[in-house]
Parts: C-alpha cells; structure tokens; sequence
C-alpha cells in the first residue's frame, strides 16, 4: 500500500508539471492514429501503408521531450496515461454506435440501402474490434517503454546539451521501438487474425519504422526547441525535486 501511495503520489506531481499541451497532443495523437490505421494509403503482398503512420510518430516526438526533462520513468507513466484514456474512448465509440442512429453520410447516399452499407462501415471504424485494441495497447506499452529507457541511455552516453545530443537519442530510440512497436502488433493482430505470414509482418514492421522515422526526424528540431526551453524556464521542477528527494 505505501508503494501504491507513493507511486500516486508520484503520478499526481508529475501531470501537474509536465506542460499540458504536450500531455494533450500525446493523448490525442494515440487516439486519433489508432481511428486512422485502417485506412490504407498503399497495399502490396509485402508493404502496407495507413494514414496511421502520418501520426504515430507524434507520440514518440513527445516521449522523447519528456523523457529528456523529466527522465524514462515519467515518460513511461504518461504513455500508460495515453493508453488508459484511448482504451476508454474506444469504449465509449463502441457502446454508442450500438445506439440507433445514422451519421451525416448516410442522408448524402444515393439510395437507402447505399446509406446503410455506410453507416455500417462507419460504425465499424470507430467500434474497433477487441483484438484490434488489446493489439495496439500491448503494442504501445512495450515500445514506450523500450523508447523511452533507450533513450534515457543514449542521453546519459550522447546527449551534452545540443540539439546533436537530442537527435541522437530521439533517433535511435524511435527506430528502435517503433519497430517494436510495428512488429508487436503486426504479430499479435495481422499474423494471428488477418493471416499475414512473418515475412509480410517483418517486411512491414521495417517499412512503417522508416516513414515514421523520417516524420521524426523532420520534426526533431521542434522537439529540440520545446525541451531546451523546459530546461532554461525549469519546467517541471518541483517533479524533479520531488525525484531526487526520493531516489
């Protein structure tokens, strides 16, 4: 129980420190990149690209800013902040497109039958199936937390305060877990329940790390910038007060 407590105890300084907006965008990149990965852009035997991944690596970019200032075991506990509330919004898109309705679409088909086959398909996007969901929360807890301890070690041996520091280990970690994080789910839901054999999960796990890491690295400066100016302004400090008075 006093482990409990201390760890809400930590949970509690920490969402009051680490700056809202970022939280925000994190927890709405998880959501809205889970409602956009089935939509595909490209399909081939062995390479598959969904809008998803125009996404995804937002909430890595935010991992990484956190886990600079704030250290890998916060950055950790706001992804698992992230998965809780995508969870519960899959919940609620579920429970209310069991609900009798139409969606705008549906006035806008030619005939009835052309709306229902709409809505239906409406319905089933954002009424994930169970499998889908489970897949991408496993998915994302272990490549969060291999980013985000990964980059913590990379900063210990790399980062000496310039944006050269931070791209290296935003980088390198991001490559890393997001092909945990592609290859993860790819087993768990595309080979188990679509049929995907391993090459086809392996070949796109690599595929889908690459256009998520140039994302990341485009936008690496900006990521730069937002957690320097943590450091200069001491965001957060009293989080960080709170860590060593503890360690």
């Amino acid at each position: 129980m006093n482990t409990l407590k201390k760890e809400m105890e930590d949970y509690r300084i920490l969402l009051r420190n680490v700056p809202s907006m970022v939280v925000s965008v994190f927890i709405l990149s998880v959501v809205c990149m889970n409602l956009l990965a089935g939509r595909e852009l490209y399909r081939s035997d062995y390479f598959c690209i969904n809008t998803g991944l125009a996404l995804s690596w937002i909430s890595f970019l935010c991992m990484d800013c956190i886990c600079k200032r704030f250290g890998a075991k916060a950055s950790i506990k706001i992804s698992l902040l992230a998965i809780a509330v995508n969870i519960i919004s899959v919940i609620m898109f579920k429970l209310l497109v069991m609900t009798p309705g139409h969606w705008a679409a549906y006035y806008s088909a030619p005939d009835p039958m052309v709306g229902e086959y709409i809505n239906a398909g409406i319905d089933s996007t954002f009424g994930s199936a169970w499998y889908v969901v489970m897949g991408s929360a496993i998915a994302m807890l272990l490549s969060s937390t291999v980013n985000s301890l990964l980059n913590q070690l990379i900063g210990r041996l790399a980062d000496h305060g310039g944006y050269k520091g931070f791209a290296s280990r935003s980088l390198i970690s991001t490559c890393v877990a997001q092909w945990v994080d592609n290859f993860v789910f790819s087993a768990l839901v595309s080979h188990v329940f679509f049929g995907w054999n391993w090459t086809q999960v392996i070949i796109c796990s690599t595929t889908s790390m690459i256009i998520e890491l140039v994302f990341e690295a485009a936008f690496s400066p900006l990521g730069y910038r937002v957690s320097d100016s943590w450091t200069r302004n001491s965001v957060g400090q009293r989080y960080l007060d709170h860590i060593n008075a503890n360690a």
